[in-house]
């Protein structure tokens, strides 16, 4: 009895509502809850079926109607907000398309022909001699530039997958033929709970994966990256190849600092962070061995943090790249005579343990 008159109620309500609303306001709902009919009516057909023209029109009334949520039941409101504004970045994206684009027109197909050719048959060129190639051929600044050369030879290098399979070639004999006498430097950053940025340098050994120098700084600056190498590689400590990407914090400079310390730079191809593979391993391990685990609140936490990894790194971890052993080699140990027990010693805070055979007492 209860439940009758709650819905004798409700329908009362509703009945007043109508009597009262105007006919604009009636005409819309009309419309949007037709539109909601066709979409249940085709829903067992298609699971996609909720067109472009449907979204239109419930944006659309949502525009010119305020009270668009009322009569809305098939979808979230959050969706067709979502719907709008995907809209306004389409339009948008398309109009700014339209648009002419500034800059130099486009070079002739002659001189793009030339670019690709001189860039197969000479994999080590850059921008800078293909131009050079191009001036001594004739061609004058008006009708090509460097940087316009810059930009199609990205686009050739990406696009010609015989010139990537080559150069990747080339590097893997490299770092294969001295990996005894290769290192490499890179960043990465650590957000605070603060949202402060702090920035983790590091320096790791190729032969044996072996980290040879990390700080931290909320600023690095170029000046800073040489004082770190300068304490990373006294007395002449330096090795042979030091490889590192084109971040621009490695500048001129650093790369001066390098060549003077009798150590040959290697800077890593555009967008080829795989060149420098051993040290975006190493990110990922400490990221997700220790950093993913915590919460940083500060510079301070974070240093102890590292100090403490590295040491569990180089002296603990296990690496497949050193046949299963630590960087800094680790003694195997043969099980005591007698009753023994295997201890853990825990490492990190806890988040890795070390296992050691005991004597039982």
């Amino acid at each position: 009895m209860y439940r009758v008159l709650i819905r004798l109620l409700t329908f009362q309500f509703v009945i007043i509502q109508i009597l009262f609303k105007s006919k604009n306001h009636l005409v819309l709902e009309t419309i949007e809850l037709r539109q909601q009919l066709v979409i249940y009516q085709t829903k067992k057909e298609d699971s996609k079926n909720i067109t472009d023209l449907t979204r239109s029109l419930l944006v659309a009334l949502k525009r010119a109607w305020p009270k668009w949520m009322d009569s809305l039941i098939i979808v979230k409101p959050e969706t067709v907000v979502y719907w709008q504004q995907r809209r306004f970045k389409k339009y948008w994206a398309e109009k700014s398309a339209k648009k002419n684009k500034p800059g130099r027109p486009s070079i002739k197909l002659e001189i793009r022909e030339l670019i690709k050719r001189m860039a197969s048959e000479n994999l080590s060129w850059g921008a800078p001699r293909i131009y050079s190639e191009l001036l001594m051929l004739g061609y004058t600044k008006k009708q090509v530039s460097q940087r316009t050369v810059s930009r199609y030879l990205k686009k050739i290098r990406v696009e010609d997958p015989d010139n990537i399979k080559k150069r990747r070639q080339q590097w893997k004999v490299f770092l294969k033929n001295h990996r005894e006498y290769i290192m490499a430097m890179d960043f990465f950053t650590v957000p605070t709970i603060s949202f402060k940025i702090l920035y983790v340098y590091f320096i790791i050994d190729h032969t044996r994966r072996k980290i040879v120098h990390v700080n931290i700084t909320e600023r690095p600056t170029s000046k800073w990256v040489i004082q770190q190498l300068k304490n990373a590689f006294p007395f002449e400590s330096a090795p042979k190849y030091l490889i590192f990407d084109r971040d621009s914090i490695f500048s001129a400079r650093v790369k001066q600092l390098i060549t003077n310390m009798g150590t040959k730079p290697k800077v890593t191809g555009y967008k080829c962070p795989w060149q420098n593979g051993v040290a975006e391993r190493y990110v990922l391990s400490v990221r997700e061995d220790a950093l993913n685990r915590m919460v940083i609140f500060n510079e301070k936490q974070l240093r102890y943090l590292m100090k403490q990894y590295v040491e569990y790194y180089n002296n603990d971890r296990c690496h497949l790249s050193v046949g299963r052993d630590s960087p800094t080699g680790r003694e195997i140990q043969n099980k005591p005579f007698g009753p023994a027990r295997v201890i853990s010693l825990p490492r990190i805070g806890g988040f890795h343990h070390v296992y050691k055979w005991e004597n039982a007492a």
